[in-house]
């Protein structure tokens, strides 16, 4: 089992801090409870472009497209930057309660030819009825997940290239179809902590994808979805969500780190708290866990860092380290069962050259990666789509972010 590694797109605005505008003060509506900081980076699409080729050219295998208030839209902001990569696969976030799953299934086949294979669908059962509101969905927690498992049954029906009758609870189907199915058919993947998520992540999903908690709670949450699974008849591989700080030296990747919180005036931290603190997520309310709104002790395992829950939502934890360090930690993690690396940092753009020119090697140096795919210069299209991609395209199911 190999490692595959992702980056992130950060679609609603990067820079050289942690304040995540999104996750508080009314939602971002409101900004006056904000200290005001430099380096701030629209997400505009040529900045985009630079994150999305550089990942490219460092190794990643896609990138993590969020969706949300605060954000470009995934559809149109990732189709555009197919146009610009070549191989690059984009995880495309959207919320099944604002959109028809036939109207899914279509977009998502029309975007594979487009793409030419390179689509992961990122469907966002969503955690917050704040948000969701804004966007017309009203149903409570553990119903919006009944909604997703029913939503990922029509998907998969009308991909299957005949005519498709749905009778639930949330969605009646007659004859639903995608008249030209998706090629390649993509893998489902799903991310979601509560007692309510489980049962439709076993139920449907290829891979379970879960923010980065230590490796103790990482395994828990893997021993749940494989007994949930086992129960369906099922197996589910596993994937993780993290932020990272590589550095050449582990003094240099802590410094950094450091250097992160600094900015972080108590104002700011106690905002997104409070906000945060308000979340439905099972997820976020785990991630708040970890550091319970505290500077002190934000190590809270071995090279994991609590400290960018302080003030983001999602994903609250990085590895930081020397490169072999994080390696060591991905390794780790791996061992337990972990294929999937989603990960980030800020900023995107340079993060992603300190992790891909310092951790991938060494992980390949460890045997942990395939070779890759070859350059695509020269090499003709087949079947519609480039040699270099063959396989299943996922269908990420998580946050987002």
């Amino acid at each position: 089992m190999s490692v595959h590694l992702h980056w992130f797109l950060p679609t609603g605005g990067d820079g050289r801090t942690l304040v995540d505008r999104h996750a508080y003060t009314d939602g971002g509506i409101r900004r006056d409870r904000i200290t005001p900081v430099s380096g701030v980076r629209a997400p505009d699409i040529e900045y985009l472009a630079q994150i999305a080729k550089a990942a490219e050219q460092l190794g990643f295998e896609a990138v993590l497209t969020p969706t949300g208030t605060w954000c470009e839209d995934a559809w149109l902001t990732t189709v555009a930057l197919t146009q610009v990569t070549e191989r690059l696969k984009f995880l495309v976030a959207f919320r099944p309660g604002v959109i028809s799953p036939v109207l899914a299934a279509q977009m998502a086949a029309t975007y594979q030819r487009i793409s030419r294979g390179r689509l992961l669908l990122n469907v966002v059962t969503g955690g917050d009825s704040t948000e969701q509101k804004r966007f017309g969905d009203h149903l409570g927690h553990d119903r919006r997940y009944s909604r997703t498992d029913e939503f990922l049954q029509i998907v998969r029906g009308v991909w299957g290239g005949r005519p498709f009758d749905f009778q639930g609870e949330h969605y009646q189907v007659e004859g639903g179809l995608t008249a030209l199915p998706p090629d390649p058919l993509p893998q489902i993947f799903f991310g979601g902590s509560s007692a309510a998520a489980g049962p439709v992540a076993a139920r449907n999903v290829d891979v379970y994808l879960t923010w980065g908690e230590p490796p103790e709670e990482v395994k828990q949450k893997i021993d749940w979805l494989r007994g949930l699974a086992e129960k369906e008849g099922r197996t589910v591989r596993f994937g993780i969500r993290l932020h990272t700080i590589s550095r050449d030296s582990s003094k240099e990747a802590w410094a950094t780190a450091g250097r992160l919180l600094d900015d972080l005036d108590p104002e700011t931290v106690a905002a997104a708290q409070q906000a945060l603190g308000k979340s439905e997520s099972v997820g976020q309310q785990r991630m708040l866990a970890l550091h319970g709104g505290s500077r002190d002790k934000l190590e809270i395992s071995p090279n994991l860092w609590a400290g960018v829950g302080l003030v983001r939502g999602g994903a609250g934890t990085a590895l930081v380290g020397s490169h072999a360090e994080v390696a060591d930690r991905i390794e780790e993690y791996h061992s337990l069962g972990i294929e999937h690396f989603v990960l980030s940092g800020y900023p995107h753009l340079e993060e992603a050259y300190w992790f891909g020119e310092g951790v991938r090697p060494e992980l390949a140096a460890r045997g942990l990666l395939d070779a890759g795919p070859a350059p695509l210069d020269g090499v003709p299209a087949a079947n519609g789509r480039p040699a270099s991609a063959p396989g299943g395209a996922p269908l990420l199911i998580a946050g987002g972010r």
